[in-house]
């Protein structure tokens, strides 16, 4: 009990309800304080745009810190019926001045359409939202309605998404829209996801009534991308019981395939996934190597393992790839073929990798020919007592000859100048 992190980590537990403040809208979390709220009740909430009329879907609950947003608002009281009235009345003053709206939109000529009204609580302010396809100067729209209003005035833009939520209808599926019914936010939809679910690119079939990606795309997004791991991609070269062929059709739903045989083009098979060994996953490429002909786990009759019961289709075999032919037939090299391919080494580095006998011998001969002319003058010169250099260069000096591949052969001829060269005879 102790190694569990969620005991070594204990989260703090805080009392909610869920309040909604229309039908249709997100589902917020508020605090009851000392009220116990149940649902269908109809409260009074503390919002950032002062006392809101809600209604409770869900009573008191307990609910983990990290799921709510600070800071927690809390539940005023109770509705009463006072309070029930001022709300049946703000929806009243909302269909009026909707159809005020309506009009000055008209009246200005903006492009621009009203989807939804909504009076605060206290009467204090009204808002409008809008759809439109850019920025709009709405401005002298503001001071017409003040005047007529005679309260506070905002607009907002919304999205079509936003809007199809707010005003609702049916799918093409024929019931209501998610959004509208349990969606409390709107989720990122994408064209690959139509395209791994093997759907029409056709966008009057694939989008909603907004005019957006269907909702209901992402929801079986996980499952088409489980299924696609255990099934092979089109234009593969798989081996059946009926012979080898190349991919033509992949059902992911039914995790079949339908192959066309190699030896005869004219022949499609189908075959469950589990039937199969794929031995090239995709379309052949220009470098990819070609596959062996032997190379035929299942029609061949070669023994293959089974995979372990995992609860979905998989291969017979893992997918194997051209590269990894050589694992099925392996290769043996010969000594002469080693000692071809160190000779070819040797030849790159450029013949860095001599043998240790050829360096003494070269080393050697330079020192016997520094030996021979040392007959002729022994004493060395004044020069080279002072300097005391090593034996080897002493040596040469004395004879008067350069050391060869010496990197002092410059220094070595100025002594010579200055000592009055080293071949004259001996008096």
């Amino acid at each position: 009990m102790e190694n569990n992190p969620n005991n070594s980590a204990k989260q703090e537990l805080v009392t909610v309800c869920d309040i909604q403040f229309r039908n249709g809208t997100k589902i917020y979390y508020f605090d009851p304080v000392s009220l116990t709220v149940k649902a269908g009740d109809e409260v009074i909430i503390d919002t950032a745009r002062g006392p809101e009329f809600g209604k409770c879907t869900r009573g008191n609950h307990t609910v983990t810190s990290k799921e709510v947003v600070a800071p927690l608002r809390p539940v005023l009281r109770l509705a009463t019926q006072q309070d029930k009235r001022i709300d049946a009345e703000n929806r009243q003053r909302e269909k009026h001045a909707h159809e005020v709206c309506q009009q000055k939109i008209a009246e200005l000529k903006l492009d621009m359409q009203l989807v939804s009204t909504e009076y605060a609580f206290d009467g204090s302010k009204i808002l409008f939202f809008f759809t439109a396809d850019g920025r709009v100067d709405f401005r002298e729209l503001v001071k017409n309605l003040a005047s007529v209003l005679r309260t506070r005035i905002e607009l907002r833009q919304i999205g079509v998404r936003d809007k199809a939520k707010m005003v609702g209808g049916l799918g093409i599926c024929g019931r209501p829209f998610c959004c509208r019914e349990f969606l409390d936010d709107f989720q990122p939809v994408s064209i690959k996801m139509a395209k791994t679910q093997n759907l029409s690119l056709n966008p009057t079939k694939i989008s909603g009534t907004c005019g957006r990606l269907m909702c209901c795309l992402n929801y079986e997004q996980e499952a088409y991308e489980d299924l696609l791991r255990t099934s092979p991609k089109p234009e593969s070269f798989v081996d059946t019981p009926d012979g080898r062929g190349t991919v033509t059709e992949v059902s992911l739903l039914k995790q079949s395939v339908r192959v066309r045989l190699e030896k005869q083009p004219d022949t499609v098979v189908c075959h469950h996934n589990c039937d199969i060994c794929v031995l090239r996953n995709g379309k052949a490429k220009k470098n990819d190597e070609p596959i062996p002909e032997d190379l035929a786990p299942i029609s061949g009759g070669k023994p293959h393992k089974k995979p372990e019961d995992t609860g979905f289709s998989t291969y017979l075999e893992p997918v194997v790839l051209r590269k990894d032919t050589s694992t099925l037939a392996p290769q043996t090299t010969s000594e002469e073929e080693m000692q071809g391919e160190q000779k070819s080494k040797r030849r790159r580095r450029g013949g860095r990798n001599r043998k240790p006998a050829e360096k003494t011998e070269s080393a050697e001969k330079p020192t016997q020919k520094a030996e021979k002319p040392a007959q002729k003058s022994e004493k060395p010169t004044p020069k080279a007592e002072k300097t005391a250099p090593k034996p080897a260069e002493s040596e040469a000096e004395a004879a008067g000859t350069q050391k060869p591949k010496s990197n002092n052969h410059h220094r070595y001829y100025r002594k010579r100048r200055k000592s009055g060269g080293g071949n004259k005879p001996e008096t």
